[in-house]
């Protein structure tokens, strides 16, 4: 989920969100020029990426299908002070990526943002020994109205 807007906090379902970087550490995310999270991340060159779990589905449908912060009234996500942005973080993700623009290119039909993290919250029993907690329901799209979560069961090579 991406937060954004400062008097104005919206959340946005993405899928495309990626890794760019580790050192230093930066995100990418691809939103449309039509949607409103685009404009606060333009007017305020931050964001923040909250991670969801399962718990959080209907948050995340409502996030994805509806638009502008109306919708607001009808999730049941909780905003805390983030520790370095003025964009609020979400106390029910397992982790959140404070993120600040240092780039922004058009493709197509959307604008890829690269955001630089620049601090971050996380449940620590979600990441054990720096990797995800595959216990820890975190939710993925698979298409339209069809989420996963992770199975507990890794393959190596």
């Amino acid at each position: 989920m991406i937060v954004s807007g400062h008097e104005e906090t919206n959340v946005m379902t993405a899928d495309w969100v990626t890794v760019i970087s580790y050192k230093p550490f930066m995100i990418g995310i691809a939103i449309a020029p039509k949607r409103y999270t685009h404009k606060l991340i333009k007017q305020y060159k931050e964001f923040v990426v909250a991670v969801p779990t399962l718990e959080m589905l209907k948050d995340v449908w409502i996030a994805g299908t509806k638009s502008g912060p109306g919708k607001m009234k009808n999730m049941g996500i909780t905003f805390i002070e983030s520790k370095k942005v003025k964009i609020k973080s979400i106390k029910e993700a397992v982790a959140n990526l404070e993120c600040r623009v240092v780039d922004e290119r058009d493709y197509g039909d959307h604008t890829f943002f690269v955001g630089e993290v620049v601090d971050y919250t996380y449940n620590k029993d979600a990441f054990e020994g720096g990797k995800p907690n595959m216990q820890c329901n975190f939710l993925a799209h698979v298409a339209l109205n069809e989420f996963v979560t992770f199975e507990k069961e890794t393959h190596k090579i």
